[in-house]
């Protein structure tokens, strides 16, 4: 009986150490001031040993993300603001915001569902972008629930986005979770979400990255890889024609690592300004849902992030609207100082039936998962 006793007293003690453990663990909110309108904004900040990120309610949106170089200097290698007031401001262009309902553009700011037509806000003449203007899901405050767990830290972001919000029909249920897995460098992001009525729904995470770190002057040096054969063209407002091409013979053509610099001059005199597109990515390998979409380095620092999805496209952006804000630190956000990878199906799908679907209807879940994996460019160990 004393060693049933003994052993029941042990195992309490060490359940109530685990959780005391867990709860010591667990991302604290910290707040980050107002909105405008006097709603109060908190941030939390993920650790794992190997990479630090801190996510906001304003938005869902990832404010620093902390990685190693090949020499092991930490640096922040997303674009953002130190206070809720930039993230409001008129220089805000997305920087590291969960997008949608609808992310990228619908042509003309409408679309038919069911017999009926809706009409969106024009925010990118003559095109609606990013799921609007006021409510859009960059612009409101969601819910967090951190949480610490086997697989490790994270903060899940609920928003109930009501029918009718921003043009869109049906109450729209969103969760966006953010989690750094024990002991690997990797920022997973999973997205979900529920509807009463059919809708679009393409949601993406619009965070700027440079890996020589946020602030640094150009992207140009950086070389990139995406693993897409194929790509939607556009006309020149960046609506997809609905034709899908190959890449070859293109300067669109990053199927092998390539300079971003090196052949974007042809690009800055289009209407794209840059590399602005939507890359139709290579189907996974057999029995996988992710797939590698692409593959991005900075060879002074010697970091490389690769981004794995489940969603069929990627939007690469080399940040030509960027025009020398000050972000987080007094640093200086140049012209293409910072590029956009936007995992997502593909733009203008609710109005072009050849592309995949992004109607999600009552009884069905919208799923979505991206992992920014880090590390070093093969060999960057050995150049320090």
């Amino acid at each position: 009986m004393k060693k049933l006793l003994l052993i029941a007293s042990t195992l309490a003690m060490t359940t109530m150490a685990s959780l005391a453990n867990s709860q010591e663990a667990t991302p604290k909110a910290v707040p980050f001031g107002k909105t405008k309108s006097g709603t109060a904004v908190e941030m939390y900040t993920l650790s794992n040993g190997k990479l630090t990120a801190k996510v906001m309610t304003y938005g869902a949106t990832l404010v620093e993300l902390h990685v190693p170089d090949k020499n092991g200097k930490v640096a922040d290698v997303v674009l953002g603001w130190d206070s809720v007031a930039g993230y409001e401001s008129a220089d805000n262009q997305y920087f590291g915001c969960t997008t949608g309902r609808v992310c990228n553009r619908i042509a003309k700011g409408k679309f038919s569902l069911d017999g009926k037509e809706y009409k969106l806000a024009i925010n990118n003449e003559p095109n609606h972008l990013h799921g609007g203007v006021e409510k859009s899901l960059d612009k409101v405050v969601w819910t967090a629930r951190p949480f610490t767990n086997q697989q490790g830290q994270g903060v899940e972001f609920s928003y109930t986005s009501p029918d009718g919000e921003e043009g869109y029909p049906g109450k729209l249920d969103i969760k966006v979770t953010y989690l750094l897995p024990n002991d690997v460098s990797s920022l997973r992001l999973n997205y979900t979400a529920t509807t009463d009525k059919a809708t679009p729904v393409n949601l993406t995470n619009h965070s700027y990255f440079n890996l020589a770190g946020a602030g640094s002057p150009t992207i140009l040096k950086h070389r990139l890889r995406i693993l897409a054969d194929n790509y939607t063209p556009g006309d020149d407002t960046l609506i997809p024609t609905g034709e899908i091409k190959s890449v070859e013979g293109t300067v669109l053509d990053l199927r092998k690592p390539t300079q971003i610099g090196a052949g974007i001059a042809d690009l800055v005199k289009t209407a794209a300004l840059g590399y602005d597109h939507n890359y139709v990515l290579n189907p996974p390998e057999a029995g996988r849902e992710m797939r590698l979409a692409a593959v991005l380095s900075e060879p002074s620092s010697g970091r490389q992030m690769r981004v794995m999805t489940s969603e069929p496209g990627i939007q690469f952006y080399s940040g030509n609207f960027l025009k020398g804000q000050v972000g987080k630190g007094g640093k200086i956000y140049a012209h293409q100082s910072a590029c956009c990878l936007e995992t997502q199906h593909f733009p203008d799908s609710v109005n072009q039936s050849k592309f995949p679907s992004t109607i999600l209807k009552p009884g069905d879940t919208f799923k979505s998962q991206t992992v920014y994996q880090f590390g070093l460019i093969p060999d960057a160990s050995k150049n320090k």
